[in-house]
């Protein structure tokens, strides 16, 4: 096939992207399946590292949008309850310059027009979320990508992260794919760290510079990935027979090759409500939809938050602010490959999505408690708070993606996966924008009803995942009881206890079908 999204082309007719070409002549040799993959990791890993430095950027130029808030301090250690106070507002002049604020911002009401600002935008990226999504499995990905990462430039809702998980997801299999795609996912919070950084260091030049760069930046890799992003193995010719793991299933075995190939590419693309009827794909997404406005807050409020927070007694400047935010996302990156590589070892993305997001209540409670007294412990609390908040975000949007998108109910359909991802996502796109608006207003009274609200949201998304860990904990369960030895139980009986058991597991290993016909 030439894309997941074209009616299957021959592969002979199917042209590699011409950075591919350029290299192979330069070689005079293909390049091998492995190099292949590395090069789908590293562009698509750059590809959304600028797609999140130019989202982090509004978070830092906040606090010179409107540079006065009440202030943050506590009666006792112990108590939930903040005393207000204000920083002062420098002047009232409407530059560019740090510390002048700008209207209609820098007034009385101006976290509550910053809130509205977050959700304007996340609001329309959710919708554009659903609908590329649909686009992504129907025309070539790479050219899709390219043209989004372009609109990036300018306000038109294209948006890459279905297409981006569907082509690494066309390239790797099941085996390995929550710590692949954990460490993969590491570009999110890296580009965050990257937008704070480029736009605490511009922020003295003036705000805008903090948006126009890494709006350049983004162009640049967008050239980058269409001239060297292979979307398929067949869009390049490409062999598996040089990885073991990814190689065909063989008769008896479980799927493992990235998505099926063949014959079932002549299907039609999967339809936006079949998608939903995945079983796992509606309690995912719903999780998702609470995990993503905690973590989506952090990544909009945190500088914010931090610059108008005194800690250790001091104010920090709002370029100390966002270099210090960075620490949420140095700890989302632990907490992405640490989630994706927990959930390959139990086999188990439901529990550990849970269990990581029951961890993040406390977590919030305590930074939100403690975060003042010291820098150290303030970066401490900050770096696992990051680590419980950003570890299920991360492991839904990429290896549960995957796994639903390649789901045995879609009887070997390779045209999923985009489309899946862009619900899952989607949907929890609608609650990242919810999260930064209502902090936007909440904040003006109370930052302790901010945090009640977040580890509020993290229980919830914990909780929605119930029906789907009591099943994962049963699988095991039985799993665990067909090995044991034949004389503490009849074989017969076994077989039929399995065979009278419900169709609630979503994994690809597990088939749509009653596990008794495994």
């Amino acid at each position: 096939m030439g894309s997941i999204g074209e009616p299957a082309p021959e592969t002979s007719h199917s042209k590699p992207p011409p950075g591919i070409r350029f290299v192979e002549y330069i070689k005079r040799s293909p390049i091998s399946y492995k190099t292949h993959q590395a090069i789908v990791l590293i562009v698509t890993f750059f590809a959304y590292l600028t797609y999140h430095a130019t989202r982090k950027t509004t978070s830092v130029v906040k606090s010179a949008l409107d540079p006065q808030s009440p202030d943050v301090n506590l009666k006792s250690p112990f108590s939930w309850t903040r005393a207000y106070a204000h920083k002062p507002l420098e002047n009232t002049s409407n530059s560019w310059i740090l510390g002048g604020g700008w209207a209609p911002f820098n007034g009385a009401d101006g976290t509550a027009l910053l809130g509205e600002l977050d959700v304007a935008f996340l609001f329309v990226y959710a919708m554009g979320m659903y609908f590329s999504g649909h686009v992504g499995d129907r025309m070539d990905l790479r050219i899709f990508l390219t043209i989004g990462m372009f609109k990036c430039l300018r306000i038109i809702p294209i948006h890459g992260w279905p297409s981006v998980v569907a082509v690494v997801g066309n390239w790797f299999g099941k085996k390995r794919r929550g710590l692949i795609m954990g460490i993969w996912n590491a570009h999110t919070s890296l580009g965050n760290i990257t937008g704070s950084v480029v736009a605490s260091v511009l922020l003295k030049y003036g705000w805008g510079w903090s948006m126009v760069v890494p709006g350049l930046g983004i162009a640049f890799v967008g050239i980058i990935l269409f001239c060297f992003l292979p979307v398929s193995p067949d869009s390049v010719g490409a062999s598996l027979d040089d990885d073991e793991s990814l190689s065909p299933k063989k008769e008896g075995e479980e799927i493992t090759e990235p998505l099926l190939r063949g014959k079932s590419d002549d299907r039609d693309a999967v339809g936006f409500l079949e998608a939903w009827r995945i079983p796992g794909v509606a309690p995912f997404s719903l999780c998702l939809f609470f995990s993503k406005l905690v973590a989506y807050t952090f990544l909009y409020w945190l500088p914010f938050y931090i610059s108008h927070t005194a800690i250790e007694g001091r104010y920090l400047s709002n370029e100390e602010a966002g270099n210090l935010s960075t620490m949420f996302d140095v700890g989302g990156v632990v907490g992405g490959i640490l989630a994706g590589h927990i959930s390959d070892r139990l086999d188990a993305r439901a529990i550990t999505a849970a269990s990581f997001m029951y961890c993040a209540i406390p977590a919030l409670f305590f930074y939100r408690s403690y975060g003042h007294v010291s820098m150290t412990l303030n970066i401490i609390l900050m770096l696992i708070t990051g680590m419980f908040v950003n570890g299920p975000y991360a492991l839904i949007t990429t290896a549960v993606s995957t796994d639903l998108g390649t789901h045995s109910s879609l009887k070997g359909n390779s045209r999923a996966l985009a489309t899946v991802t862009a619900i899952i996502d989607g949907t929890g796109s609608i609650g990242a924008a919810v999260g930064p608006l209502l902090t936007g207003y909440i904040s003006a009274k109370s930052w302790s009803a901010v945090f009640t609200m977040l580890m509020g949201a993290a229980l919830i998304a914990g909780l929605l995942l119930t029906r789907l860990v009591v099943s994962e904990v049963g699988a095991k369960i039985q799993g665990s009881r067909m090995q044991e030895p034949p004389r503490s139980r009849s074989p017969v009986t076994d077989i039929s206890s399995l065979g009278s058991r419900q169709e609630v597991f979503f994994y690809p290993e597990t088939v749509m079908g009653r596990s008794g016909d495994h």
